[in-house]
């Protein structure tokens, strides 16, 4: 899988720097803004229908990539990435040479090619603007983590290890999808970007494709004990008009972390994310998010995103049922440990 990413990244980027740096002179539209007129389908409470399935899939990510200078792209730029996309996938899901000769030892195998990849097509559109970016505050685009966010963060990582399971990643065990697919807050990964709304009076169940979890919102209710760390937070919410606030924290100590290919995020189990979930036409959801928390960053953050209505069912996402990675790993470490105490040994007997 990496050396396909490695390939399609070197497209994607070509294509950034060409038409970034010289737009088509043909003048395309921009897309439509949304009807603040919108009327949006009501549960039988009256409160906003999320009825449905909905992505999250795009070529817009979390952070400002360094080729885009502001959070608005132009529409010809857009347009032209996502030509550029689309051609490098296209061109990335060749076949295998049979003829090819196996790797070198210790060489990266490989894994699944961009046929299996589901990141998105398009570039991310908020009320009639494409974004480069779901953050919008900081206007750098960029997660203002403080230094001793930086320092908390890189401890954080530097206790991974293989001595055991938990120590893994929680998307590497397959309890939660990688990369804050579940959230909250929900961010875009390589595949599986598929969420799922169901509604109740007093509960607003946010089911995710990866890995099957369902984020249970109490609704007009308080945040259970510090001591009850779920793994996708506690989450309550209530209705602002038509809006649904959400907030979550007490997150699980395995699930700071939020690694993935295009991002990385990192969250304590304090920090406090707020998630307003507004219908804003029948195809789309407008999410937005801030992300509190004083011990990691310089200030509050906010980021805004859409959410698009994809066709149905969610098929389950089976990891864990057959994580056979996760063994492979751990055996792989104790043979390295082996070999180092025999080279070790060997070394001794000689001297």
């Amino acid at each position: 899988m990496q050396s396909a990413l490695k390939k399609l990244a070197a497209a994607t980027a070509l294509t950034v720097m060409t038409v970034t740096g010289a737009v088509a002179a043909s003048a395309q539209d921009a897309p439509e803004a949304w009807d603040p007129n919108y009327e949006p389908p009501r549960m039988a409470d009256g409160t906003p229908s999320f009825a449905g399935v909905w992505s999250k899939a795009s070529l817009t990510v979390l952070e400002r990539t360094p080729q885009f200078a502001d959070l608005m792209i132009a529409p010809a730029v857009a347009r032209a990435i996502e030509n550029g996309q689309a051609m490098a996938m296209e061109a990335s899901q060749g076949p295998t040479d049979p003829d090819a000769p196996a790797p070198e030892a210790g060489q990266d195998v490989g894994g699944y090619n961009t046929f299996w990849m589901d990141m998105g097509d398009r570039i991310g559109v908020v009320n009639g603007e494409y974004r480069s970016s779901w953050i919008v505050d900081p206007a750098d685009g960029k997660v203002p983590y403080s230094e001793e966010g930086r320092a908390a963060m890189a401890e954080a990582m530097s206790r991974r290890s293989f001595d055991d399971p938990e120590v893994r990643s929680a998307g590497e065990r397959c309890t939660v999808g990688f990369g804050s697919t579940g959230g909250a807050p929900m961010l875009n990964v390589l595949y599986n970007n598929h969420v799922q709304f169901y509604q109740t009076e007093d509960v607003v169940s946010i089911l995710v494709e990866m890995n099957h979890n369902a984020r249970m919102v109490r609704l007009n209710a308080e945040h259970r004990a510090p001591e009850l760390r779920q793994w996708l937070g506690d989450s309550v919410g209530h209705w602002e008009g038509d809006t649904l606030v959400v907030e979550t924290t007490n997150f699980h100590p395995g699930n700071l972390i939020r690694g993935a290919i295009r991002h990385r995020l990192y969250v304590e189990e304090d920090t406090i994310v707020e998630e307003r979930f507004t219908r804003v036409a029948d195809d789309v959801i407008f999410y937005e998010f801030t992300v509190t928390d004083s011990d990691l960053y310089t200030q509050p953050w906010r980021a805004e995103m859409p959410l698009w209505a994809a066709e149905g069912p969610i098929y389950e996402y089976a990891c864990h049922e057959g994580n056979y990675s996760l063994p492979g790993i751990l055996a792989g470490a104790r043979r390295e440990e082996r070999l180092a105490a025999e080279a070790a040994e060997s070394g001794a007997t000689t001297n």
